[in-house]
């Protein structure tokens, strides 16, 4: 159980109960100094390789013996991002790279009181794997064989992950079974392909950002500076959720047609205009392949057919997006 506090740490005086902003809080009786109990912040840092995920064995109380992601309380000074970084060294011997923030979750132990999870995804960066002080064990698990987990916030956190990346797996698995009936050539273009899948994975938050920063500056798209962030943010996230199924073959003409003419006749109703809706789509793609560029998927082993192949594959997809968001203004 978490032990209470008996006595104030300024003055030495008895902690008596208070009722302060509506909250029954620890008081000192002699100096009146109220203490907060606030939730302890808790890091873990799920490291996917080729779909096996990094747990550790606790070798501690709580739940001495179970596994769970590498998790730790984050210290005084260090960056949330940092304290993640850490945990993950010490527990694993790995070095990483924080890629986004996954989950964010509240749980109350009896050990510590209430905590705040906040679940990371990284990738290994460096280092050799071996268990560290507070882990008997240190090992990569594949997704269908993943142990019970000690907490319910990594639970929670592992299965948004693999929820999440199901279609991008999906994508991959189709790709990997065409590459063992077809020529060099195509084997190559499909490397591209999946190389320009990682990087829209991995960095689709930023290129949603950018996009919205774009949209409520750029003039061709002016009537969207007073839009609602979320509502842009679902937009975009859809759309580029759809070039990477359609980009690994996992997404067909009927599903972007019936998607874009929904699309137009929404915007249609919310009063936006066609250029503006048009404009919008294009700065989509425009996103796509500058941090697709800047992070250097498409310079590696590059020759003209995969450049090509990669732009027809996109050109279309957009084509079919601009004339099916046009036929649903027409309705």
């Amino acid at each position: 159980m978490k032990k209470q506090r008996k006595f104030c740490l300024y003055c030495g005086g008895p902690i008596i109960k208070k009722t302060e902003d509506q909250v029954l809080r620890d008081c000192c009786s002699i100096c009146h100094c109220y203490f907060y109990n606030n939730p302890l912040p808790v890091v873990s840092t799920i490291v996917d390789d080729s779909r096996q995920i990094l747990l550790v064995k606790r070798d501690r109380a709580p739940f001495k013996g179970h596994w769970c992601l590498p998790t730790g309380f984050a210290e005084t000074g260090e960056s949330i991002e940092a304290a993640a970084l850490r945990e993950l060294k010490e527990e694993t011997g790995l070095k990483g790279r924080i890629t986004r923030l996954l989950d964010v979750d509240s749980y109350k132990s009896r050990f510590y009181g209430d905590l705040l999870f906040l679940t990371f995804v990284a990738e290994k960066t460096g280092g050799k794997l071996s268990a560290g002080d507070d882990s008997a064990q240190a090992r990569f698990w594949p997704i269908d064989e993943i142990p019970p987990l000690a907490f319910r916030s990594n639970r929670r956190a592992l299965s948004a992950y693999i929820k999440s990346m199901k279609d991008y797996w999906a994508i991959l698995d189709a790709i990997e079974h065409r590459d063992d009936k077809t020529l060099p050539t195509h084997k190559a273009a499909n490397a591209m392909t999946r190389r320009l899948l990682n990087v829209i994975l991995k960095n689709k938050e930023k290129m949603i950002d950018q996009w919205i920063e774009e949209m409520t500056t750029n003039p061709s798209t002016a009537e969207y500076r007073n839009a609602e962030r979320r509502m842009l943010y679902n937009i975009c996230d859809k759309i580029i959720s759809q070039i990477t199924l359609w980009l690994g073959n996992a997404y067909d003409i009927a599903h972007i047609k019936n998607f874009y003419i929904k699309l137009g006749v929404e915007r249609k109703k919310s009063g936006a205009k066609i250029s503006g809706v048009l404009s919008a789509l294009s700065l989509i793609r425009k996103h796509i392949w500058d941090v697709a560029l800047a992070q250097g998927a498409l310079q590696k082993n590059l020759d003209l057919y995969m450049t090509f192949e990669l732009q027809r594959r996109m050109t279309i997809f957009f084509d079919l997006a601009t004339f099916y968001i046009t036929r649903g203004y027409e309705k």
